[in-house]
């Protein structure tokens, strides 16, 4: 690479310090660089930033770029070396062409300083091309009787690189006809010319193949070659010939026309329209032109008009070949015409039956058939037969004529229709035969009855099945044909429970379709027994009979029903008993219940739905036994209702209920007591009644809150004058202690008021108990008397003062805690014994009850209307004078006096000899009491 300045460097070094500091310095000189074609991307082009004074380092921060107008960047700047480098491969050829020196031109500007540089780089050629032909081949057609010398041009060659790269000279491959002459022209082209050296001979040498080669002046050199193909061209100097002078042949008479016979040939040594050869006919006297025929360019020999062997045996043909451009030669050609069968037996039809019944007899005649051969001697002798086995004979007539008829009866339904194929064969070698077909139709007649299927039908129907349901569909089939084989069905009349078939199915006359006339009911009908009946429509009519079992298929359309325990017609409920000592296990009851229908229908479980006592009682799956669960227990109540469910396994599952009332008890006599409970109310007017009740009841009580407030007015005004009379306290108190308590405390509390409304639901029976003093007939003894209580002290004697024995009180009872059978309450809350430690002399007992007796009369005047008589206890007021204290227990046996051993009893009974009253034996009465 060459770095050339344009000016010197003084000069250049005066100018450049001469325009420092001007705003804009340009470059007046070039910067030349050569580089050689095909170099890689980034190829080394020159050190830039020192030819033009720059430092490299700095070409980016000084804005050095390349500036080029209109063309693809060829080069680049390294900013980093600052070097001139390649952008991508250069091609000279491509840029330049055929250009003795290719030149690029840029400018680099500098724009810290605004200047600008020029820059001129040279390609340098390599020899990177080599000569090229225009085509690869090159086919040149000579005569054969060119004159040697004659010149042909040949194809340049095109080398684009310049100088010594370029084309230099051409070679020719050594050979015996031909050399090679080069043409140089003024301006140093070159042109090739093939020069004929020798005569050619095409029959000796056709084609001569040549190679031209072109190369230039690089190092290595390149070349480039195209192959000549020379082409010696045909002289007509040689005639055709024929391969034989004279072909012999021998055909048959019944060639067809347009056979082929033999085909002639004759060659020529020449070629293309010299060795052309075409065939004629030579001139013949008579018909050879119009039977034979010849093809003038395959040469091939063939009919126009059959052969007769009668009319002429032998035939002698003449033809000629000629060539292109008119040489020709002769043959001759002998056909001998052979004798053969070429003719068929004919068979015509005289006369045809079309159809014979199937009941006609053997020997019925069918056809006429006449037999012709054209041929003769034993090419004409002719047979006839039926082909296949037919039940057809031919029977010989007059001449050539034969008779078609019957071997035997026929039968339509196994063959309805015959084809019938008769066949004529001559006796020549080998024999020809000729087939005729004959179609015949057998008519029917009607001979076969319908025939069924099977010989009995089975089918099903579900019942519940809606009118005009199909059910099922026979089918008869008969042989015959039209209206032999029309065929109707009917149903054979019968009765079915009294009723005739009719209403219940029918049958579709045409199709054998069978349709319910009804809605089966499994229950009622199970199976029907059918007779179908086909009769075909001939003459006279034929039929035919099949059973059919008509199934009736259940269905779950019965629920179950429940046969024990039955529903009573008077509308109560029955009772089953279960004894409270009945163990685990133990059978109560057993539901039992059918089902109208069958099968899985009927298959009946039991399940308990409800039960007022879950887990109580249970139900058998497929028994339907109802038995205790568990052991009865007291709480368990006396009344047990339970729901049972029965379902059947149809689908979908039916189901019934029934409800059972379980009593519980041990004997009858406990559940008679409670029977009116589940009585259902008769009486339209109860819940009138019951609301009378009620009034009465807030009657009752207005009036004993009256009685209360008038009680403790009397009270109020007794303390009241006890507290204005001390003199009479102060004489009581040298009084000795008296044996007797006082009356007020006794009657206070021996007094008990009460009320009690019993209202039931399912009875017309209600109690209202008013206010009543119950007065004990019977007195404490003195120890108990002589112990001070507080409740059964009067209030007037608490407050006396005197003897201090009268104040002192008695030490409690220490035995406090009382049993069951001693606390108060009702005979029906106790359990056990309900006798308590009354007194047993019949001292204590008589001065209780004359204290009792002395309290009833010191009231008389007002408050003796409360009781309710001696000896009743209060009671005749709620259970009616006719009742005594010996009619009901005596609920004073559980009174206990706190601070005393006394409790209240009977006397009374004692005396009279009869022992106190037990809560035993109506204890469970006084409970249902107490709960209602």
């Amino acid at each position: 690479m060459t770095n050339y300045m344009g000016f010197s460097n003084s000069r250049g070094l005066a100018l450049l310090c001469a325009l420092l500091g001007t705003l804009c310095t340009t470059g007046s000189g070039k910067t030349r660089y050569s580089v050689q074609e095909e170099l890689d991307k980034g190829s080394f082009v020159g050190n830039i930033a020192k030819d033009l004074g720059l430092e490299p380092g700095k070409l980016a921060e000084r804005g050095v770029r390349i500036v080029s107008r209109g063309r693809t960047q060829l080069f680049a700047l390294n900013a980093r070396s600052g070097s001139l480098v390649t952008a991508g491969r250069i091609d000279r050829e491509e840029l330049c062409a055929q250009n003795a020196r290719c030149l690029v031109k840029f400018n680099i500007l500098v724009e810290d300083g605004l200047k600008i540089f020029e820059i001129e780089i040279e390609i340098k050629d390599i020899n990177d091309n080599a000569p090229d032909f225009l085509t690869e081949k090159l086919e040149i057609k000579i005569g054969e009787l060119t004159a040697p010398g004659t010149r042909f041009p040949l194809k340049t060659a095109f080398d684009p690189d310049v100088g010594m790269n370029s084309l230099q000279n051409y070679y020719l491959s050594p050979n015996d006809y031909f050399s090679l002459a080069v043409k140089s022209v003024s301006d140093g082209a070159k042109y090739p010319e093939l020069v004929l050296e020798g005569a050619l001979d095409r029959e000796e040498k056709k084609v001569h193949q040549l190679v031209l080669i072109a190369s230039d002046g690089g190092d290595p050199v390149h070349s480039g070659n195209l192959c000549i193909q020379v082409t010696v061209l045909d002289a007509n100097d040689n005639p055709p010939v024929f391969t034989q002078p004279e072909y012999r042949v021998s055909v048959q008479e019944n060639l067809p026309v347009g056979t082929r016979l033999l085909t002639v040939n004759a060659t020529d040594p020449d070629e293309g329209f010299n060795a052309q050869v075409s065939y004629t006919l030579d001139k013949m006297p008579g018909k050879i032109a119009q039977v034979f025929s010849l093809n003038s360019v395959t040469g091939d020999i063939s009919i126009l008009k059959s052969l007769d062997y009668e009319d002429a045996m032998f035939y002698e043909i003449k033809i000629e070949a000629q060539d292109g451009p008119g040489l020709l030669s002769r043959a001759k050609i002998l056909v001998t015409v052979l004798d053969v069968n070429d003719n068929a037996p004919e068979l015509t039809i005289t006369s045809l039956t079309g159809s014979v019944p199937e009941e006609a007899t053997a020997g019925t005649e069918i056809a006429l058939i006449n037999v012709h051969d054209r041929d003769s001697g034993q090419n004409g002798q002719v047979t006839v037969y039926v082909l296949g086995n037919m039940p057809f004979n031919l029977k010989k007539s007059i001449d050539q004529y034969y008779r078609l008829v019957t071997a035997r009866s026929l039968d339509r339904e196994q063959v309805s229709e015959y084809n019938i194929t008769l066949r004529a064969t001559d006796g020549g070698s080998p024999p020809l035969s000729t087939d005729t077909h004959i179609t015949l139709q057998v008519a029917d007649i009607n001979d076969n009855p319908p025939a069924f299927t099977h010989a009995s039908h089975a089918a099903s129907i579900p019942e519940n099945n809606p009118r005009g349901a199909s059910i099922f569909s026979v089918s008869a089939q008969d042989p015959d044909s039209i209206q032999n084989a029309h065929i109707t069905y009917t149903l054979t009349e019968d009765t079915i429970q009294g009723s005739p078939l009719s209403n219940y199915v029918s049958i579709n006359s045409e199709t054998g379709v069978l349709y319910a006339l009804c809605s089966f009911d499994y229950e009622q009908v199970k199976e029907l027994k059918l007779l179908v009946t086909a009769s075909d429509s001939g003459d006279p009519p034929l039929s035919s009979n099949v059973s059919l079992s008509l199934f009736v298929l259940d269905q779950n359309d019965n629920a179950p029903e429940i046969l024990y325990p039955a529903l009573p017609t008077d509308g109560s409920t029955g009772v089953e008993l279960a004894p409270r000592s009945a163990e685990p296990g133990y059978l109560v009851t057993k539901v039992v219940a059918v089902d109208r229908d069958s099968g899985q229908n009927a298959w009946l479980s039991f399940r308990l739905l409800k039960a007022s006592e879950p887990g109580l009682f249970a139900v058998g799956l497929h028994t339907g036994e109802v038995r205790t669960a568990r052991a009865l227990l007291d709480r368990d109540a006396l009344k047990q209702s339970l729901v049972v469910a029965v379902q059947d396994h149809g689908q979908p599952p039916l189901s019934a209920t029934v409800t059972l009332t379980v009593a519980v008890a041990d004997s009858i006599p406990d559940v008679l007591a409670d029977l009116d409970s589940m009585k259902a109310p008769a009486d339209p007017d109860a819940s009138g009644l019951t609301l009378y009740l009620v009034v009465a009841v807030a009657a009752v009580s207005c009036v004993f809150l009256a009685f209360v407030i008038v009680l403790l007015a009397l009270r109020l005004r007794r303390w009241h004058a006890s507290r204005l009379l001390p003199a009479v306290g102060g004489g009581l108190v040298g009084v000795g202690a008296s044996p007797f308590v006082g009356v007020d405390g006794v009657r206070a509390f021996l007094q008990t008021y009460s009320h009690e409304v019993s209202l039931t639901a399912d009875s017309r029976e209600s109690h209202v108990i008013f206010p009543q003093p119950n007065y004990a007939d019977t007195l404490v003894s003195q120890e108990s008397c002589a112990k001070s209580e507080p409740l059964l002290i009067s209030q007037d004697l608490l407050e006396t003062k005197g003897d201090p024995n009268l104040r002192q009180q008695a030490p409690p009872n220490t035995d406090w805690r009382f049993s069951q059978a001693q606390r108060p309450g009702t005979s029906g809350s106790q359990n056990g014994d309900e006798t308590g430690t009354w007194p047993n002399n019949q001292f204590d007992t008589e001065m209780l009850q004359a204290m009792i007796l002395a309290s009833a009369s010191e009231a008389a005047d007002g408050s003796s209307t409360l009781g309710g008589g001696a000896g009743t206890m209060g009671l005749s007021a709620r259970y009616g004078p006719q009742f005594t204290l010996q009619h009901v227990p005596d609920y004073r046996q559980n009174v206990y006096i706190p601070g005393s051993n006394a409790t209240l009893t009977n006397a009374a009974g004692k005396r009279d000899g009869k022992a106190p009253a037990g809560g035993n034996g109506n204890k469970k009465k006084s409970g249902k009491k107490e709960k209602k």
